[in-house]
């Protein structure tokens, strides 16, 4: 079965803050776009090769047979910081460190009238009303899923955000109707980063139900001190990286890859 892209149109921009753009989308295929209870949902970009005459409507598995990898489009994974299907928007926002990548210059150059194509909606996480606390830990590229999930979480129930940043002109306004104590941690600083932060919190008595992504190397750091050190039970955690430092988001599924099926050899000689 043939994946079904969503087409939308740029309807808005917005510079939410020096390295974050605002992108709001919408069009006739929205009405199609399910409404998960997901507030990690996240979708699959599509952007086309320059030059590359494609098939419309754009049929991936159709290119993917047809045409030379070097000229199937790239995909670049972002989570859905907004859905309004009464208002028949979504809302993506994107990281954008000037030149460099793919999807954060699109954004930067991005207007009114711009075609957005995307696959999805994926995702996993929503807070759970059952914890007596939540726990939610990530930096710029988990920002987005980290201010779906304050939305979310319930009144009157304890919750501790640590975000990191470059610095405080990163700042986002987020709201949360549980109150939660958020921590902004400023890299530029040169003070402590998620791991420190986090061995240095007091976790409250009770249930934990936590939220961790970001680089994968400090992902890595805190799921063992999670697991290891805090007795975090395994299925009260959401937690993986969401990029590495140093490489591209291809890259990044590359190396993915391999560590899966190096953990699958060494399951099987067990």
């Amino acid at each position: 079965m043939a994946r079904t892209l969503t087409s939308l149109e740029v309807l808005r921009t917005e510079r939410v803050s020096p390295h974050m753009i605002r992108v709001v989308a919408g069009g006739a295929d929205l009405a199609e776009f399910p409404d998960t209870p997901y507030t990690d949902r996240y979708v699959k970009l599509v952007f086309p090769q320059p030059g590359v005459d494609y098939p419309e409507p754009l049929d991936l598995d159709a290119v993917r047979r047809d045409l030379p990898r070097d000229q199937w489009p790239a995909t670049r994974t972002y989570t859905v910081r907004a859905f309004d299907p009464a208002a028949g928007e979504l809302t993506i926002d994107f990281v954008h460190h000037g030149d460099s990548g793919l999807a954060g210059p699109w954004a930067a150059a991005a207007r009114p009238g711009d075609r957005l194509r995307l696959l999805g909606p994926g995702g996993a996480y929503a807070p759970r009303r059952d914890a007596d606390w939540h726990l939610l830990i990530g930096d710029e590229a988990a920002l987005p899923a980290i201010g779906a999930a304050l939305e979310r979480l319930p009144a009157g129930v304890p919750a501790y955000a640590l975000i990191e940043v470059e610095d405080a002109a990163e700042r986002q306004d987020l709201s949360s109707p549980a109150g939660a104590r958020i921590t902004w941690l400023y890299r530029a600083d040169g003070g402590p980063g998620l791991v420190d932060a986090v061995r240095a919190l007091e976790f409250p008595a009770g249930r934990v139900h936590a939220f961790v992504h970001g680089e994968a190397g400090e992902v890595r750091d805190l799921r063992r001190h999670l697991l290891d050190e805090r007795g975090v039970p395994r299925e009260q955690l959401s937690i993986s990286g969401y990029w590495r430092r140093g490489r591209d988001e291809d890259g990044f599924r590359v190396d993915k890859a391999a560590e899966r099926d190096a953990e699958q050899r060494a399951a099987a000689a067990r």
